[in-house]
């Protein structure tokens, strides 16, 4: 079988490389991902990919994208995931957005889909809890019907850049009575509404991505509410489908190996290369024969929502494997390196790759744990892929 792109989407792919290399300065390696000095950098340049169209590329024209196609999409996040270069990786790009295409009202589309499509607001996700983490259907956070309005009240946890965001997508119990699954609504809410508020939690790579979520009587219409009254678990599982196929694990770790096999061959020891060790080039060869696979995979899932079909234990796949690709990746590389070297600042002469690969593999024990534990991933893969029974 002959798999490749064809001739319009290869110049498109040279396009995004050509835009990204003259209009993405990537920041120095000393910053947080998503520090203070960095976010206003990536929302600078997803303003400019706004301008083209490009930062909701398949979204219908009528609600802000180019109506192009999911595989031109795909092209566009890989490259963009590739070069690690913010752009279409945003909560409301990848998962409201679509999410509100699926179960929104008309009236909510033409609502919240232009501005994100403009860059002009962020979403983060009110979706864990200090009692509810992968069993996310035991969450206590109530909305209680008033008049007009639902008034919330609970704590989220995990949201991440909820200090940056302008708007949460959060599902709540709004009948305690019914069944867990059975009771719960999904609801869209301006985080400077009264009572919310953010408290920073700091993580292992000295990151400030994390935070909890205090809302405490908060008040939002009954038309920010997505989908059906007790109905909300239908939403969450679309959208989980959505945040589970991004491309983004395989263009990441692809480059990373890339990077490494580079620093083998520069680098020597007691004389010798390092990538004269066979097990250097062994190990470096089968990792990056895993990034092709997880390549392939978030492929077929591309494919998938390109036939308007809803991605489900394929998203899963992709989700699993990718994330734990990069864990691979990222210890692999971490002991080839040595890991006192990956320890030292990232302006320190003597840190190779500049400790990002240390640095990375931090941030990437998370991998496996947000957007759905691998455990739950495989507990989808068995039951709705292979039709296992539930135990």
């Amino acid at each position: 079988m002959e798999f490749k792109f064809t001739e319009q989407e290869e110049a498109f792919r040279a396009e995004v490389r050509d835009f990204i290399s003259r209009h993405w300065a990537e920041p120095p390696a000393s910053f947080e991902p998503y520090s203070e000095e960095v976010w206003p950098i990536r929302r600078a340049y997803e303003r400019e990919l706004a301008q083209r169209g490009w930062l909701t590329l398949a979204w219908p024209r009528e609600y802000g994208g180019l109506g192009a196609s999911h595989m031109q999409q795909l092209i566009f996040r890989e490259e963009s995931a590739y070069a690690g270069a913010s752009g279409g990786d945003g909560q409301g790009i990848t998962m409201v957005g679509p999410s509100l295409m699926v179960h929104g009202t008309e009236d909510q589309k033409r609502r919240f889909l232009p501005p994100i499509a403009r860059a002009e607001v962020t979403w983060c996700q009110g979706f864990s809890e200090p009692g509810a983490g992968s069993d996310l259907a035991s969450l206590r956070t109530s909305a209680v019907r008033d008049g007009d309005d639902f008034i919330i009240n609970g704590q989220k946890s995990w949201t991440s850049n909820a200090q940056h965001c302008e708007w949460m997508h959060i599902l709540v119990r709004t009948d305690p009575g019914a069944p867990k699954h059975k009771g719960l609504s999904y609801f869209l809410v301006d985080m400077t509404s009264p009572g919310i508020e953010v408290r920073p939690v700091i993580d292992m790579a000295g990151n400030h991505v994390l935070n909890d979520t205090f809302l405490t009587d908060v008040r939002v219409p009954a038309d920010q509410m997505l989908g059906e009254v007790n109905r909300g678990w239908y939403v969450a599982a679309t959208l989980l489908d959505f945040e589970r196929s991004g491309i983004h694990y395989p263009a990441q770790a692809r480059r990373t190996v890339e990077e490494l096999v580079r620093w083998a061959k520069d680098t020597k020891r007691n004389g010798v290369r390092v990538w004269d060790d066979d097990r250097v080039q062994r190990g470096l060869a089968e990792l990056y024969i895993e990034t092709e696979i997880a390549r392939l995979i978030s492929y077929r899932v591309v494919w998938m929502q390109s036939q308007d079909l809803v991605p489900n234990h394929q998203a899963s796949m992709s989700k699993l494997f990718g994330t734990e690709l990069n864990q691979r990746v990222f210890r692999f590389g971490t002991n080839l390196i040595g890991l006192p070297v990956q320890q030292l600042d990232a302006n320190d002469p003597h840190a190779s790759l500049k400790a990002k690969i240390g640095r990375m593999y931090l941030n990437s024990i998370p991998y496996t744990i947000y957007a759905g534990t691998s455990e739950i991933q495989r507990n989808i893969m068995a039951t709705r892929g292979l039709g296992l029974p539930r135990q």
